[in-house]
């Protein structure tokens, strides 16, 4: 008699669930909470799809991403002119944006999809400091008048430099969102912060005591 073995194939929803709203959203956000539970719920319902975000990190959704862009809102000053290259999904763009409204913000993004995202979630909030650029940091055609540059998990950051320094008006800064890896990136740029006259480069952790695992910004000075 042959015998057969039958499996039990049980899903592994928990991948794709989630991650319930952390307390410390309340006191990032404050009053705009509404806003970026909004945003954070769109990315959720469409991100996957739109090919902004993978179904591994819906269940981090708010930690790792949403979080991790906001918590660097204190860095900015009011009134400023900020650029985020390759804004995608509008991390840490649009999240900025719902944080500090009293900061201008440039999304510069080259792809056509991105785009239509970017331009929806910005309708959709009512987010009149956002303005949509499609292109790359590298066509930016005003020259050097924002007051910062930000951007995250675009590239390392030797290859930012030359990308967002010329952007850059003289005395404004870099405020380069970063992983465990900043102080290595940091060394493996030395020749070309010297090129681009970049000044008091450092590394600045921020989110402590609001997110597990402090948000490491690289900070320079452009010259």
């Amino acid at each position: 008699m042959q015998t057969v073995t039958r499996f039990s194939v049980v899903a592994d929803v928990s991948r794709e669930t989630p991650e319930i709203e952390p307390a410390g959203a309340a006191s990032i956000f404050g009053e705009r909470l509404d806003l970026a539970r909004r945003f954070t719920d769109a990315l959720i319902a469409q991100g996957e799809e739109r090919g902004l975000i993978g179904p591994l990190e819906l269940p981090r959704i708010w930690t790792r991403h949403i979080l991790n862009s906001a918590v660097a809102a204190p860095l900015f000053t009011a009134g400023a002119r900020v650029g985020d290259i390759g804004s995608g999904a509008g991390l840490p763009g649009l999240v900025l944006a719902i944080a500090r409204p009293d900061v201008r913000w440039v999304l510069i993004e080259p792809m056509e999809r991105r785009i239509a995202w970017l331009t929806e979630q910005t309708n959709d909030l009512h987010l009149d400091n956002v303005e949509i650029v499609r292109g790359r940091g590298e066509e930016w055609a005003e020259g050097p008048v924002l007051d910062a540059v930000t951007a995250r998990a675009v590239s390392a950051f030797r290859t930012l430099i030359p990308i967002t320094a010329p952007l850059v008006r003289d005395g404004g800064e870099l405020i380069l969102l970063k992983g465990a890896n900043a102080a290595n990136e940091i060394t493996a740029a030395e020749k070309v912060i010297r090129k681009f006259r970049l000044s008091h480069v450092r590394i600045e952790p921020v989110g402590d005591g609001v997110v597990d695992e402090p948000t490491r910004v690289i900070r320079a000075t452009v010259r």
